[in-house]
């Protein structure tokens, strides 16, 4: 392995962020190519265990595993290149997109269009189901699990964050496999464990202290709520987007259930960490309640929250990688996370579904179970036939995320015309 100077590690790094679409396993694989095969900058092994330490940490591994490579490479502040190389040319796009959306969003031709998106965001988000159940659901356990999760979820509306502490402990006590390992490498000082832990603790929840006790209201609201959710989102974003829908929409109306499926649309599109999609939420309600120049403090604020912890999690953890790797119960509890996420975003499809294909979607209540119960009178022929179109173009032609939002927007386009 070579070290990088600081200009390679910029070019290297930006040329990553700009080309990061496509999910998780796309820039996985891109960094891959990058790292390993084109440079000699990281071995196959330090890769695959550094992989295997980001998907035990919340956050988006994709984003995390380029903080890494940096901090392997560069130390702290080359983690901080590479992590944030890799987030911000999705933030401008996403900040251009919110203005474009805030500016035209509501004319009819741009809702129908819109309405190609949703129904293709139906369809990913069923495809991501289906790739991470073949991953995931290995055995009878694991299936009841993401089964139960479900139930908890759907019927009871229990919250996420208990689901997965759940999944975790159940994980971690009903492992029988072999024991921990002996490691060579030698722990790492507690005290500078805490110095660090200090550090990013009050970079990060610093400002959003300053925030409350300013009186922002607004953005200090966002602020803890997507510091919150950096806590729990384990299985990337769509495990977290019913919980997040759940808060912005129905606890504090921040936007609506349409601008909530239209946001995870527009941050399939671009590069970078689908969890961008909380920087789209915060700046469209910064637009709504204040106009742009709150929209761009909510941006602000919401990237802070979201990925400052990001940082954090890495540079603790990636001292003890050898430790951690060599724990498999810690595997186990993450087995158990990933099972009930397959359930929770099984969750996520039937909700985005629901609300996409009817218009009246009233809830029934039986005692404790709570279940939407869609008026068939009301359902959306348009958005049912674009999304029967948008499955065939995804899972029988085999087009990418790309080419089919676009070819989805076409048709919406063309339906309204119609």
């Amino acid at each position: 392995m070579s070290t990088p100077t600081y200009p390679e590690l910029i070019r290297v790094f930006g040329r990553i962020g700009l080309l990061s679409f496509g999910g998780p396993a796309a820039q996985i694989s891109l960094m891959h190519q990058e790292l390993v095969e084109r440079r000699p900058w990281l071995d196959e092994e330090t890769y695959l265990r550094a992989l295997s330490l980001c998907m035990l940490l919340p956050g988006p591994e994709a984003m995390q595993l380029a903080t890494y490579s940096g901090w392997r490479l560069r130390g702290v502040s080359g983690g901080m290149i590479a992590g944030s190389l890799f987030v911000l040319p999705g933030a401008i796009i996403i900040s251009a997109l919110v203005a474009l959306y805030a500016a035209y969003g509501a004319l009819p031709l741009v809702q129908a269009a819109f309405l190609g998106v949703k129904a293709t965001v139906i369809i990913i988000v069923l495809q991501a189901l289906r790739n991470l159940s073949r991953k995931a659901l290995s055995d009878v356990s694991h299936r009841a699990i993401s089964g139960l999760a479900f139930l908890a979820i759907f019927l009871f509306d229990l919250p996420f964050p208990a689901i997965i502490a759940a999944a975790a402990l159940w994980g971690y006590l009903s492992f029988t496999g072999v024991a921990a390992r002996p490691v060579d490498t030698p722990t790492p000082r507690l005290s500078d464990v805490l110095r660090n832990a200090s550090i990013w603790l009050v970079l990060w929840l610093g400002p959003l202290w300053l925030l409350s006790l300013t009186g922002q209201k607004l953005l200090s609201d966002l602020g803890w709520f997507f510091a919150r959710l950096a806590v729990v989102t384990f299985g990337g974003a769509y495990a977290v987007l019913a919980y997040m829908t759940q808060t912005v929409v129905d606890q504090y109306n921040w936007i609506s259930t349409d601008q909530m499926i239209d946001a995870l649309g527009l941050a399939e599109t671009t590069p970078g960490p689908l969890i961008l999609v909380t920087q789209f939420v915060a700046m469209l309600t910064g637009q709504i309640s204040g106009g742009s120049m709150l929209a761009i403090a909510a941006g602000i604020v919401a990237l802070w929250a979201t990925f400052v912890p990001c940082f954090l999690w890495i540079f603790l953890t990636a001292p003890y990688l050898d430790h951690i790797a060599a724990r498999p119960r810690l595997s186990a509890a993450l087995q158990g996370i990933t099972s009930a996420v397959v359930g929770v975003i099984l969750n996520l499809s039937v909700w985005f579904a629901l609300n996409v294909l009817f218009s009246d979607l009233p809830n029934k209540t039986f005692g404790p179970i709570s279940l939407p119960w869609p008026e068939l009178t009301s359902l959306d022929v348009k958005a049912a036939v674009l999304t029967v179109f948008a499955g065939a173009l995804i899972f029988k032609l085999k087009f990418g995320m790309a080419l089919t939002l676009v070819v989805m927007l076409a048709a919406g386009t063309g339906l309204f015309f119609l």
